[in-house]
């Protein structure tokens, strides 16, 4: 268990839009964050974060919360992983006991794989540099591809013995699983219990965006031709070949700010590439461009430049990965190598400015470059011309955005001759079929999940559900077939199904409109109380609700919402601590901000030409200076308060009421242009509360006695005539009690203690 202060310590030290930026490249748009989002294919930012709420939300798809949730979801970890995660990155000490076996096997077989490849990777680590064998076999080679130590650390290169199950000894002596050894693919099972996958290879650790290790590429030494050259794990519950680039771990930042990669082929040519500098280098893992992997890179940058051999084969290679890369949106460029290069060779032969200079000048578009290739031999023969030109108009028909395609269309044109007007018939006549096809996929898929939702069993080799996947909509098709931009975010209240339900819904309704206001604003000022003794004190909205219940007698129905306001009382104590401490250091930030505002400010002073106008100008400047001081010290205390119980309930240990938080907090989250703020005067809700909260409070006790009403009318129509005149007279102070309700829901000037 991690203690509470320790985690108090996490939650406080975790920057928002530092954890997100970890995983998705984010621009400053007015007081939020925005990016791509990471939890669906998405093209258009859709994925805001807000630093000052610590929380971040999908417009799409509706994912987000805090920065322990983001990591949750995205990592797949539990809550106490994500913590642990966060400790790391913000190199915070956990005091852990030791696990005992029956905590090891309670740990989720994710985790547990996790940590395995973990440990696996320092032994290969320590079998490449403490190790003779390692030393003189692995480090050597590595040394001769120009590897250096600090480029081997960083890519945690290593070494597997040559040895039959080595590996799997040390394995089980340390108390793993031989059958998780097996489901992670780091061994292979046999009559003598089991062998290591990777004897006798260098090893290239392969890692997730995130830098944990999830799987491995081994490398043979020999020379034997029966021996395969790579060997790479197995696919698993943590590794999928199709959604992993190699190296994106440490190439990320770079990505993102040169808004830029390239894309080569191997393991060699991104850690050779970049050690030479070119650290915004990535590789598809050993297999063909998938939509996963356009997916994660356009994450960073929708700018790609492929960097493939200069040989036939590369030729090849980089064709088939243009097309997948125009259909997803991207900008292409390619980069032709000399024949007798790759990225790795070419690089350790030419400084970082040839290197540079040869990007320079021979990057290419891809309608040059694949023009230049498919019309190779095609000059004087019509019908490979033909056929080469269809081939361009098809790659430019795939393309997204119409305005990119009309571009290509006129360059198309310029290159073989021919009529602008016909090029762009033919883009229209394939993007049809293109979007014709789409449609039909779109039909069977929603056909196979109709089908899955009424309870049929899809056939034995049915694909995963990722793999029927349709396509993604083109931007300019748009009727009744058209998915959202992801997964709509469910509804947590539906329509009721009939009249009689009604009373009991719009309960449920209101009493989550309460528990809304308590997480987005349960701290915040509201009102001075004036108590039956005469003292006035400041209080929240958290403290008035409290008090309103408990004088009418309340309480939540819906037993979510109430453990939800149960946690939140507790958290009351806390935060007047919290507080007095926030404006402590509040206060020395605010003497600090006067401080550097009148010495920046001292050169307009002094410009004064008498010393009366300098005493004028310097005690003008200073009431400015502090007036600003003022507001800001406000701004920042209501934000504090507001966002108080936000970062408590989207960070704490209990899944359903976290997730409730969250989605409250994130449906609070402001997504307004500069276009809308600039010339307008934005009313938040947070400036409505002293209306807001006692109308909510009232349409909830309006819900309640409508539920009353209508029992007491139910059983009017089944009772005899005997029970008829008390019930009638209990129905009529039900309605006493409604009028009196909705006349003095204004007037109340005393919050009963």
């Amino acid at each position: 268990m991690i203690d509470h202060n320790t985690v108090q310590q996490i939650l406080d030290t975790a920057d928002i839009v530092d954890v997100v930026s970890d995983f998705v490249a984010l621009k400053h748009r007015g007081a939020n964050w925005i990016g791509l989002c990471p939890f669906h294919n998405d093209r258009r930012p859709s994925f805001y974060v807000s630093r000052a709420k610590g929380i971040c939300k999908c417009f799409a798809c509706g994912e987000g919360g805090s920065a322990v949730n983001f990591i949750m979801k995205h990592e797949q970890l539990s809550y106490p992983e994500a913590l642990r995660y966060l400790a790391r990155k913000y190199h915070i000490e956990i005091q852990e006991k030791e696990l005992t076996d029956e905590e090891k096997q309670a740990q989720s077989e994710r985790e547990a794989m996790l940590m395995l490849n973990e440990w696996a990777c320092s032994y290969f680590e320590k079998q490449l540099h403490e190790t003779q064998m390692g030393q003189d076999v692995g480090l050597t080679y590595f040394r001769e591809r120009g590897f250096n130590d600090a480029t081997i650390k960083e890519f945690r290169l290593g070494y597997s013995s040559e040895g039959y199950n080595d590996f799997y000894q040390a394995a089980i002596a340390q108390g793993f699983n031989p059958k998780l050894l097996f489901d992670v693919g780091l061994c292979i099972p046999d009559d003598r219990g089991g062998h290591d996958r990777f004897r006798g290879r260098v090893m290239f650790p392969i890692m997730n965006i995130a830098g944990k290790v999830i799987a491995f590429g081994g490398r043979t030494l020999r020379k034997d031709k029966e021996v395969a050259k790579y060997v790479n794990s197995p696919e698993s519950i943590i590794y999928s070949k199709r959604d992993v680039i190699y190296g994106l771990y440490q190439a990320k930042r770079e990505i993102s700010k040169q808004d830029k990669c390239f894309i080569v082929e191997g393991y060699a040519d991104v850690i050779s590439m970049h050690q030479a500098g070119f650290k915004n280098v990535i590789a598809s893992s050993g297999t063909a461009l998938t939509e996963g992997h356009i997916h994660a890179i356009r994450r960073f940058t929708t700018n790609v430049t492929e960097m493939f051999d200069g040989d036939e084969a590369g030729v090849k290679a980089a064709i088939r990965g243009v097309d997948m890369l125009l259909k997803e949106g991207l900008n292409i460029k390619v980069l032709p190598l000399p024949p007798e290069d790759d990225p790795d060779t070419f690089v350790r032969a030419h400084s970082y400015v040839e290197v540079e200079d040869y990007i320079k000048e021979n990057e290419a578009d891809f309608i040059h470059f694949k023009s230049s290739v498919v019309l190779k031999d095609a000059q004087n023969d019509p019908i490979k011309r033909t056929a080469a030109i269809t081939d361009v108009v098809k790659s430019i028909a795939i393309i997204p955005d119409e305005i990119a395609r009309m571009v290509y269309a006129k360059e198309c044109s310029n290159l073989f001759s021919m009529d602008e007007q016909a090029i762009l018939r033919q883009i229209k006549h394939y993007r049809n079929k293109f979007i014709e096809q789409w449609r039909k996929e779109r039909q069977q898929q929603q056909a196979r999940e109709q089908r899955l939702a009424q309870g049929a069993n899809p056939p034995s080799n049915s694909p995963a559900p990722d793999e029927m996947a349709p396509p993604p909509l083109p931007e300019d098709f748009q009727d009744d077939y058209s998915p959202q931009a992801g997964p709509a975010p469910i509804a947590p209240i539906t329509t009721p199904p009939s009249h009689s339900s009604r009373a009991t819904y719009d309960v449920t309704v209101q009493e989550r409109e309460v528990i809304r206001l308590i997480i987005n604003y349960g701290m915040c000022h509201l009102i001075d109380t004036e108590y039956q003794d005469g003292s006035v004190v400041p209080t929240t909205v958290l403290e008035f609700i409290n008090n309103e219940l408990e004088y009418d007698k309340m309480s939540f129905s819906d037993p979510l919402f109430k453990r939800v306001f149960e946690i939140s009382k507790q958290q009351i104590k806390p935060f007047y601590a919290d507080l007095q401490r926030f404006n402590d250091g509040l206060k020395e930030r605010m003497e600090q901000f006067i401080t550097q505002e009148m010495s920046e400010n001292n050169d307009e002073v002094l410009d004064a030409l008498d010393s009366a106008a300098l005493i004028n100008a310097q005690e003008r400047k200073e009431n400015e200076i502090k007036s600003k001081a003022a507001l800001k010290e406000i701004n920042e205390r209501q934000e504090y308060r507001a966002s108080y119980l936000q970062r408590v309930l989207c960070s704490i240990d209990d899944d359903q009421v976290r997730q409730l938080a969250c989605d409250m907090a994130t449906d609070n989250l402001p997504q307004l242009s500069k276009i809308h703020t600039q010339y307008t005067v934005i009313v938040e809700e947070r400036d409505k509360l002293i209306d807001l909260v006692p109308v909510r409070l009232y349409n909830w006790k309006n819900a309640l006695l409508e539920l009353k009403i209508n029992e007491i009318k139910n059983k009017i129509a089944k009772a005899d005539p005997n029970e008829l005149p008390q019930l009638m007279k209990a129905l009529q102070e039900q309605y006493s009690v409604r009028h009196k309700l909705a006349a003095i829901i204004g007037d109340r000037v005393v919050n009963p203690k």
